[in-house]
């Protein structure tokens, strides 16, 4: 299969030539055959990092002579951090399709009749990434050119399309940070990602805070919150999780820690139940529009013979995956996952049950050994998921000679270039040279994808490295083996 990583590499001029002539010079130029030891440069550069051979799990391979390359510790289940994304996005582009879409709906019991809904207004989440604020105001929008002013019966929300529906409830809060986006637990409504903005300003003296969209109701208390005079880019440094409470059926957030003077800062924070932000933005938009809602709100399934009033569709799958995997984004690749066990779950069977057991049939299908395997989330963001470097080459290798291969190819992170590699494996023997997916956990750094060598050859390229230093010593290593890769040549 001709290489679809091909990029014109950049002129090289000056010092830029003496650079890549040495680098070739002093890593090797040959195609090496199979071994089981690393590269001196790779070696070295464990060695400068204080970390032993042991931490690093290293499968790498030219496609066009699989047997040759190098393997280390290739099938010791590993902690994958976000390498383990590759797994659910190609699983997804086979069984989901390229072109799948989530929907959000608006329903009702009965047609309207002269305006009115004489009911509840049902809004049924179909797992739709792209339901944003915008999108719930189109969707109200659309109702009121329908003629629709009132709505009798409250507002239900519908996250059945999981079981359960909220995976959220009493789950443990991963690294004792919740309110991050990346930490978010996503649901099937899913709206706006379950994040409200919160708008921080302060100058000498006092501290401003507000949020957009301003829900009416929810009381925000900065009484426990002193400005300090860090500099604005650290804020994040005296930052403490808020207190979320309830007072009297109302949201209460109060701040806590410290925030710069003279700081402006937006942040999209999970601290709002989402149930109460949903129903709450629902009746501020509805009331912008001109409309009327009465009676309580809820949660619960969609009567079978509701109709739909009107609808909002996610972008396909294949463009979804570019922000999944660019931006290693967990929220999303956790609702993916979760896509995958809504439609092979059969009747009562927890949906995160179904997606693994969707990708353990893969496995199967694909001849791939699962031994050792574990999905959590398929995200990444867990302290249980395992893959072994060969697994997961498997997966990659499977992946390049299937009919997604393109769309899994431009969603990866172009080395030096975008996504989480934009300021990494810079320079003029890898920069454009490989797309590949990085993974980052407080114990794990990995890196798993395709390079290019020197004479056009497409790799497969997998190396985890767990240890506790791993974030701060050991991407040093892994780009060293990329760059070792990508200086390969006859």
């Amino acid at each position: 299969m001709p290489s679809i990583l091909h990029r014109k590499n950049h002129p090289l001029r000056g010092l830029a030539w003496l650079t890549a002539i040495v680098f070739l010079m002093l890593t090797g130029c040959a195609v090496v055959k199979n071994v089981n030891a690393l590269p001196p440069s790779v070696e070295a550069a464990l060695q400068r990092a204080d970390m032993p051979d042991s931490v690093l799990g290293v499968v790498a391979y030219p496609l066009s002579d699989r047997a040759s390359g190098l393997r280390l510790n290739a099938d010791e289940p590993r902690q994958p951090g976000s390498t383990m994304k590759l797994v659910t996005t190609i699983v997804a582009l086979e069984r989901l399709g390229t072109n799948a879409r989530g929907r959000t709906d608006l329903l009702a019991a009965t047609k309207p009749i002269d305006g009115v809904i004489q009911g509840p207004l049902y809004l049924r989440g179909g797992a739709d990434t792209d339901l944003d604020w915008g999108a719930l105001w189109g969707m109200l929008r659309q109702l009121r050119e329908q003629g629709v002013t009132h709505i009798q019966g409250g507002l239900v929300t519908d996250r059945t399309l999981f079981n359960p529906p909220r995976l959220d409830v009493e789950v443990a809060p991963f690294d004792e940070a919740p309110e991050f986006q990346y930490n978010v637990i996503p649901d099937a409504l899913n709206l706006n990602t379950s994040l409200l903005g919160f708008v921080l300003q302060s100058d000498d003296t006092n501290l401003t805070v507000r949020t957009s969209p301003m829900l009416p109701g929810l009381r925000l208390d900065t009484s426990a919150m002193a400005l300090n005079n860090n500099v604005c880019a650290k804020w994040e440094d005296t930052w403490q999780l808020p207190i979320i409470e309830i007072d009297q059926g109302t949201p209460v957030v109060r701040l806590r820690g410290q925030f710069p003077r003279n700081c402006a800062r937006q942040l999209d924070l999970n601290l709002v139940d989402r149930q109460w932000a949903t129903a709450a933005a629902v009746r501020l938009i509805w009331s912008q529009l001109g409309g009327q809602i009465h009676g309580a709100d809820a949660e619960g399934p969609t009567p079978s013979s509701a109709v739909v009033l009107a609808s909002h569709m996610g972008r396909p799958f294949a463009e979804v995956a570019r922000g999944m995997m660019k931006r290693s984004d967990n929220p999303l690749t956790r609702l993916t996952f979760l896509r995958l066990g809504a439609k092979a779950a059969t009747v009562g069977e927890p949906t995160l049950d179904a997606a693994r057991r969707t990708v353990q049939e893969w496995f199967s299908a694909k001849a791939i050994h699962a031994d050792g395997l574990v999905m959590d989330n398929g995200s990444g963001l867990s302290r249980s998921e395992r893959i072994t470097a060969r697994q997961l080459a498997s997966v990659l290798t499977v992946a390049y000679q299937g009919p997604y291969a393109p769309e899994l190819l431009t969603s990866l992170p172009v080395a030096g270039v975008d996504g989480t590699l934009t300021r990494r494996l810079q320079g003029p023997i890898v920069e454009g040279r490989a797309r590949l997916k990085t993974g980052t956990l407080r114990n794990v750094v990995a890196l798993a994808g395709y390079v290019l060598d020197q004479q056009e050859r497409t790799w497969v390229v997998v190396a985890i490295l767990n240890h506790d230093q791993a974030p701060s010593r050991g991407k040093p290593v892994l780009d060293s083996l990329i760059e070792w890769v990508a200086g390969q040549r006859d």
